[in-house]
């Protein structure tokens, strides 16, 4: 029983890695030239909950480090794609939010992952990848809860 389970988890996590493998590799092929995933994965967090975030909330949503967060904002705000200020109510926090140019450099790069992402779907069919979705997302917070 234990050697089963242990080849099924094995199996699945193999799919699910080099899924994630394959899905980076035409994504980073596509994006806007110098726009990396993860620059695409906040302007795209930022675009869709329309408010501001300090570098920790973001770092907890991605669940990266604080320096690694740091580092991809920096590379945002020095393309003037974010804006960082100070936290009015607490000086040793910042707060980060999409700037203009930033909400257009996401939507040309979602213009361009689209056609991608669109052909697998549709050779999937929108079946299966309805079917896919509740089993992907209880992966997910499965990993995210602290062990």
């Amino acid at each position: 029983m234990n050697e089963d389970r242990n080849a099924l988890a094995i199996a699945l996590f193999s799919e699910v890695l080099a899924a994630d493998q394959m899905v980076r590799a035409r994504l980073t092929r596509v994006l806007p030239k110098g726009m990396e995933i993860s620059h695409f994965s906040v302007l795209n967090h930022l675009a869709r909950n329309m408010d501001e975030r300090t570098p920790a909330q973001l770092a907890d949503t991605f669940h990266v480090t604080r320096g690694a967060m740091t580092n991809t904002l920096s590379k945002l705000e020095w393309a003037g794609y974010v804006h960082i200020r100070p936290d009015w109510d607490d000086a040793r926090r910042k707060m980060v939010a999409i700037s203009p140019a930033g909400r257009q450099a996401r939507d040309q790069a979602v213009g361009s992952i689209a056609p991608v992402i669109n052909q697998v779907v549709a050779k999937m069919g929108d079946d299966k990848a309805r079917a896919a979705l509740p089993i992907l997302r209880e992966i997910r917070i499965q990993l995210s809860e602290k062990p």
